[in-house]
């Protein structure tokens, strides 16, 4: 199984457009310090042609060039096979409707959070006006084949967890399973990656699945619990906002440090967290940790 962090970074990107924090002047004044990021998407496929996106983000169409450029049958060619989305937050769903040149996507999604896109956002509904939209709903812990665009198997398998976070703040209701983390399994070899871009907790339960996967992409959001409100940013703390911090007590950094998965990766990192500064302290604690600060176009094949 083949992947690709097209996008590592949280809602707005890094640096993000209106702000001047730390992290973010350092990266507009000197990018080799604080690499820029565009916002969370992974790419995964069983045979590095055929992809399928975990989240649509608003940054697709320039994420889309990282998977190279396959020599097209026509005039027309399309890369993704289908989307499968952990919630129906705009940083991780707006790309779907900028995907709608394709005229058809397979799109997957839990009930909840399909039912928000249909729904609140509206996103389906103005992606259908453009273009054929195929849904398949996902069941909490059971696993689901995902098919080319062709109806065809891709070799992969998907099972969605339930996870802490709240719902959008634009859904009207909190359908179980709003928010999940996506266990993606290679049926033909066994290898497994979870990824987990918001995560308000991470329990014993969680902790246990996540040891099952070769490859963890998690929740590195924030830094401390009190970032935002320290920097002026906002009155709400990291757990306020459903993100477990990566340090201070309970920080998801203890908690994935002795996890035996072969790669442990952050993304979904905001642009006030300090790591994202190359020769930072925190970036030197996360690697100490033996954890890895994910960048965009990183490659990983499990």
């Amino acid at each position: 199984m083949h992947l690709v962090l097209l996008g590592t970074a949280a809602g707005g990107g890094f640096p993000q457009w209106n702000c001047w924090c730390p992290s973010c002047r350092i990266a507009r004044i000197d990018p080799a310090r604080a690499r820029p990021r565009t916002q969370s998407s992974l790419a995964v496929s069983a045979d590095g042609a055929r992809w399928f996106l975990l989240n649509a983000s608003p940054d697709v169409r320039e994420q889309l060039t990282r998977l190279g450029t396959a020599t097209p049958e026509g005039i027309r060619h399309v890369l993704v096979e289908g989307i499968v989305v952990t919630d129906a937050e705009l940083d991780h769903t707006l790309g779907i409707a900028l995907l709608r040149e394709a005229r058809r996507l397979r799109l997957y999604g839990t009930e909840a959070a399909l039912a928000v896109l249909e729904e609140d956002s509206r996103i389906l509904p103005v992606t259908r006006a453009f273009a054929e939209v195929e849904v398949t709903p996902l069941s909490l812990g059971r696993e689901t084949a995902l098919r080319h665009a062709d109806g065809t198997e891709s070799g992969l398998g998907v099972t969605p967890v339930a996870v802490a976070g709240d719902p959008p703040r634009f859904a009207r209701r909190a359908g179980e399973g709003h928010t999940v983390g996506l266990w993606i399994t290679d049926r033909a070899t066994g290898g497994t990656a979870a990824f987990v871009p918001g995560c308000g907790a991470l329990d014993a339960g969680l902790r246990q699945r996540l040891a099952t996967a070769d490859l963890v992409l998690f929740d590195g959001t924030f830094w401390t619990d009190d970032e935002m409100v320290s920097l002026g940013l906002s009155e709400r703390t990291a757990r306020q906002m459903d993100h477990l911090p990566i340090t201070g007590s309970g920080g998801s950094l203890e908690l994935l440090a002795d996890l035996p998965s072969r790669h442990r990766v952050y993304t979904h990192i905001n642009n006030s967290n300090p790591m994202l500064i190359e020769a930072s302290a925190a970036r030197r604690t996360v690697e100490q940790a033996g954890l890895v600060v994910g960048m965009d176009g990183m490659r990983f094949t499990i």
